[in-house]
């Protein structure tokens, strides 16, 4: 049988490569040409390095790097991404088999009766013996216009996209996970804030009422405090609702029940604000996942026009069969049973409808499709950098000038509120400054959220800690 095997694959080798002499349709791919902007809008924000892979220890938050870890095992819409990744190898695989010949093996025992001449018939008479049969096939499609390696080339592609499909993932995941900690720690120093705030306004209230009973100020000053006292009051249960809810959002993402995770310290003051700035933008696409995943799919959109130029042509196909048929088992491999055939056959579309037209039209529409897409990722790459580049600026800006406010009414406030105790000025003047009071501390935090969130915004603008040649994770 090994005899009959190597027989074979000699025969169908030499088919083979005469075959494999054939011409090809499938052009190489060229990227798209783009028009890149030669700096950033802002010069002086050129870097000499990009963000790291870890880019988000520079928070100095170990519960941050502890939260993101667990993201990065446990998020599920993550390991949805990978399984995806698993499934387009697959495929790939698949669509690889057709540049290889499918060889099989099988064998048969038959009992067989041969009438006699003298019987026929009759009823009796006759021969009966046994047929034992074995045999190896081989076939294969040839090549000659380059559809199965366009195919494969097209799964490929799709593979190399959902590889950059993963990274995106990862990306939105870790960013996500950063941006809904840092609202977590702002609804926790609001909640702070709005308690402290309501101390002082219920120490207030008490002077008020102690000073009522002295005759020294009117009901009225009584009340207005005490409006102030049940609005700050009124304050605290939705900011406790949204932390709870902002919580119960951040265990989705570490891919934990709510019940799970939980937040009971830290501060935005705790955190620190690590400094990034791109290079040169041209060096930005080789940072974006969802850019590369662009003319991934770019690229697979282009090889499956070959392969639909491919089906317009003629399909041939080279079988060969070979084995062994003998009415004796113990003489079954000798060579007077040996046969084999070795065919090629050829198929022209003729007629299919319009299918075929149909599909390569498609093709070509669905890869100017995905032109235009890839070209809108470039252009959104440059203006998500851009965004989060004026925001880090401003957003810095905005909370020294509006710490310096904080400053400025809380000095306001202690002194009205000694004058008050004093005597020397109207409960009206303590609640102006309270109010003025409140209001910087609350968009104070504001402000460092937004501060921030635009450093987590200019990170994944960059691409995270990731690149093409470089790390694959977030």
């Amino acid at each position: 049988m090994v005899d009959v095997g190597r027989r074979i694959v000699r025969a169908f080798a030499a088919a083979l490569g005469m075959a494999l002499s054939a011409c090809s349709v499938f052009p190489d791919f060229k990227s798209p040409s783009l028009d890149i902007p030669a700096t950033w809008r802002d010069q002086s924000m050129q870097s000499p390095a990009w963000p790291a892979e870890d880019w988000w220890r520079g928070f100095r938050s170990q519960e941050l790097d502890s939260l993101i870890t667990q993201a990065e095992s446990g998020n599920l819409d993550l390991a949805a991404a990978a399984a995806r990744v698993r499934e387009a190898d697959a495929l790939t695989r698949i669509a690889g088999a057709a540049l290889l010949p499918a060889v099989g093996l099988g064998g048969a025992v038959s009992r067989v009766r041969q009438p006699s001449s003298s019987t026929l018939g009759t009823s009796g008479g006759g021969k009966t013996y046994t047929l034992y049969d074995a045999q190896i096939s081989a076939s294969y499609e040839v090549d000659f216009w380059g559809k199965n390696k366009a195919a494969v080339e097209a799964a490929r592609a799709t593979a190399e996209a959902s590889r950059y499909s993963e990274a995106t993932v990862a990306l939105t995941t870790v960013t996500s996970v950063a941006t809904s900690y840092f609202q977590i720690l702002e609804l926790r120093d609001q909640l702070a804030v709005t308690e402290a705030n309501l101390a002082s306004a219920e120490s207030i209230l008490t002077a008020l009422q102690a000073q009522e009973a002295a005759g020294t100020v009117t009901a009225l000053d009584v009340a207005q405090q005490e409006t102030t006292v049940a609005t700050l009051q009124a304050e605290i249960p939705p900011i406790q609702q949204q932390l709870r809810q902002f919580i119960n959002a951040l265990a989705i993402l570490v891919g934990k029940p709510p019940e799970a995770v939980d937040i009971n310290s830290g501060t935005l003051a705790d955190l620190s604000h690590p400094d990034v700035a791109p290079r040169l933008p041209s060096e930005l696409l080789a940072r974006r996942p969802d850019v590369a995943m662009a003319e991934a799919q770019l690229k697979s959109a282009h090889a499956n026009i070959t392969v639909a130029r491919a089906e317009f042509f003629p399909s041939v196909q080279l079988t060969v069969q070979g084995g062994f048929e003998s009415t004796a088992l113990s003489s079954l491999f000798g060579p007077a049973g040996f046969l084999y055939t070795l065919a090629a056959g050829l198929t022209q579309p003729i007629f299919e409808g319009g299918r075929l037209e149909g599909q390569y039209q498609y093709t070509q529409a669905f890869y100017d499709e995905l032109l235009q897409d890839y070209r809108k990722s470039v252009i959104s790459a440059f203006q998500d950098t851009e965004d989060a580049l004026v925001a880090t600026q401003q957003t810095a800006e905005q909370e020294r000038r509006q710490q310096a406010a904080v400053d400025t009414a809380q000095r306001a406030f202690d002194i009205a509120t000694a004058q008050l105790r004093a005597g020397t000025i109207t409960i009206l003047t303590v609640l102006n400054t309270e109010t003025a009071l409140f209001t910087a501390q609350n968009t104070l935090l504001q402000v460092k959220l937004a501060r921030l969130n635009a450093i987590v915004s200019l990170f994944k603008a960059l691409g995270g800690g990731w690149s093409e040649t470089g790390a694959s994770n977030a």
